[in-house]
């Protein structure tokens, strides 16, 4: 090897040294590890920032607005919700059943829709899920992202790797890769390897906690009313069936239905319109209650006030000694007309309160979720009303009226890419743009929704997967294990090629790993006289079955840190899915693709 491949791969052990430690933040290792390559000439300026203009990142981070979208919304959710049920149950012994739920329908579906796009529009509505019913995100994040990049390999439409390795074939002189062509292949490793994450899971993935959940930290119990609708669905259900029975971490405690109060409450008993429900519950929990569908605030009505000011939050305040507001009710002060806010949720040391919120006689040092425009702690920080305002993270209430929006605005991006009438690429950005300009998402909102953290790890491993083609490493590697393997005859040049591809993935991207061993296979192929169409097979699973590591596909990056996950944790569930992949791969593959 060149001198600048030694050194390329001695970066590119020192990089996954490094990230598998987990004492550097990713992208922070990433970037140094660019800037090394670059300041030692290995690569040139344009090479080694060249991830930062390339379509990834831009998609990714379109792709988080939709999702921003979708969770200020609560679009999807009505879908998700019969597909996921909306009860606890904390019972080990029926989590794989909880997979099977999840998984099975996305690995379909990832094999009519690209998988990235399906990633990112579900993952929110997962991470809810998992909040309001006492799961961990992390049990199911990973989970469904493998299981859509398995989706990902039943059909040429699945993912764009295998749109490469079909124009790839058509400039080599070969026909495309017919639609569902690869699906005899595809389909019983997806459904293989979903079995194999349906049992391994439980065994393998630790439980992780989310950031939201990680810097919580706030348990007091506020006491929130929610009403229900005219035209709820959960009109006629019973408490148990409607989900509301063993919610986590908020506590149904009280049911007010016209001049009736109803304590305590049975599983049995039937909700119907227009009660009044009355939880208790940390903040967290008792904020995500807006986003349980046929719930809606019994402040609802006054909602309105805050969203006209711009964008809206939730601010958590301390009623003052001497305020106006101790020894009156928020009902008599007009604390909506005085403060420009809607209360929320109230919370009083070690009383649980049984009066409405709205006539509940106020005291110093009551704490209360308020719903306002962001000037709102600059107005009233340091006033004598309030003794502490803070910003509380989260807790907007859906914009309902704009989740059927999002939910037409996604179709029309699955339908629009997944046709290829415009690229991902194009399609990404439009839809993101069209959340902001219908109000369903604000820019600040947008903004947020972006993990930067994220966007800048994958520009990064651009530059790093440069280095390792433009030094000839790759390509020197990828050549060298398909030469270690020939011997054992046809069956060792197509191992060779599936794990060399793996490999790649893992350190370029899916796209670049697939354009790179395309020519070695081939000139393998030719030399050998063999088929080269189940080599090609071969490279497109490989470089779509990506597991060990977040950086090697779009969708395993979109959960990074939404599960709150460590570098390690791919490589925990992903080796075993890995070798899984492999075998069967070696036995389908000559069976449907002979290799002479």
């Amino acid at each position: 090897m060149t001198p600048d491949a030694w050194f390329t791969l001695v970066v590119v052990v020192i990089t996954i040294a490094v990230l598998a430690s987990e004492r550097v933040q990713p992208a922070v290792v990433m970037v140094g590890a660019v800037i090394v390559l670059f300041v030692a000439d290995v690569i040139p300026a344009d090479a080694a920032f060249a991830g930062f203009s390339n379509e990834a990142p831009i998609i990714v981070a379109a792709l988080y607005v939709l999702a921003g979208a979708t969770e200020t919304t609560g679009a999807l959710a009505g879908i998700t919700n019969r597909i996921l049920g909306g009860k606890s149950n904390k019972n080990p012994e029926r989590e794989r059943k909880d997979l099977s739920r999840v998984l099975l329908p996305g690995t379909l579906a990832s094999g009519l829709i690209a998988n990235t796009p399906l990633v990112s529009m579900i993952a929110p509505r997962l991470v809810e899920w998992c909040r309001r019913t006492g799961r961990s995100p992390s049990r199911f994040l990973m989970p469904f992202s493998y299981a859509a990049v398995f989706g990902g390999v039943i059909t040429v439409i699945g993912t764009s790797t295998n749109v490469t390795i079909s124009g790839l074939l058509v400039e080599s002189g070969r026909q495309p890769l017919d639609i569902f062509e690869i699906t005899p292949v595809g389909l019983p490793i997806a459904l293989v390897g979903v079995i194999g994450i349906i049992l391994l899971t439980p065994l393998l993935l630790p439980q992780r906690k989310s950031p939201s959940e990680s810097d919580r930290g706030n348990e007091r119990a506020y006491t929130v009313e929610m009403r229900v609708p005219e035209n709820s669905p959960l009109v006629g259900k019973t408490v148990s069936d409607a989900g509301l029975r063993n919610l986590s971490g908020v506590y149904l405690i009280e049911i007010n239905r016209l001049d009736q109060s109803i304590a305590p409450i049975s599983p049995d008993e039937v909700l119907n319109s227009n009660d009044q429900l009355v939880f208790a519950g940390n903040v967290e929990r008792v904020l995500d209650l807006q986003r349980i569908v046929g719930l809606v605030s019994a402040e609802q009505q006054h909602f309105s006030i805050a969203a006209s000011k711009g964008e809206s939050r939730t601010f958590e305040v301390v009623v003052a000694e001497g305020s106006p507001l101790v020894g009156s009710t928020i009902k008599a002060i007009d604390f909506r007309a005085r403060y420009g806010a809607a209360v929320m949720a109230i919370h009083r040391a070690d009383v649980r309160l049984t009066e409405k919120i709205g006539e509940t006689r106020l005291r110093s040092g009551d704490l209360m979720l308020v719903l306002a425009d962001v000037d709102f702690a600059r107005r009233w920080q340091g006033r004598d009303d309030f003794l502490l305002v803070s910003m509380v993270s989260g807790g907007i209430p859906p914009r309902r009226n704009r989740a059927r929006a999002v939910e037409l605005i996604t179709i029309g991006l699955i339908v629009v890419s997944g046709l290829g009438l415009l690229d991902l690429l194009k399609t990404s950005l439009i839809a993101a743009l069209a959340c902001i300009a219908i109000g369903a998402i604000t820019p600040g909102e947008a903004r947020r929704a972006i993990n930067f953290d994220i966007i800048v790890l994958i520009a990064a491993s651009f530059g790093l997967g440069a280095a390792m083609e433009a030094s000839g490493l790759a390509g020197q590697a990828g050549q060298l294990l398909v030469n270690e393997l020939q011997p054992i005859g046809a069956i060792g040049i197509l191992a060779g090629v599936l794990i060399a591809t793996m490999i790649l993935t893992e350190l370029l991207s899916n796209n670049a790993a697939a354009v790179l061993m395309f020519p070695i296979a081939l000139a393998v192929a030719n030399d050998a006289g063999l088929n080269f169409r189940p080599l090609a097979i071969a490279i497109l699973i490989g470089a779509s079955c990506s597991f060990l590591t977040p950086i090697g596909y779009q969708t395993n990056l979109l959960v990074f840190g939404m599960g709150g996950y460590r570098f390690r944790d791919f490589a925990r569930l992903g080796a075993p899915l890995t070798l899984l992949t492999i075998v069967a791969s070696l036995i389908l593959i000559p069976v449907v693709f002979p290799l002479n």
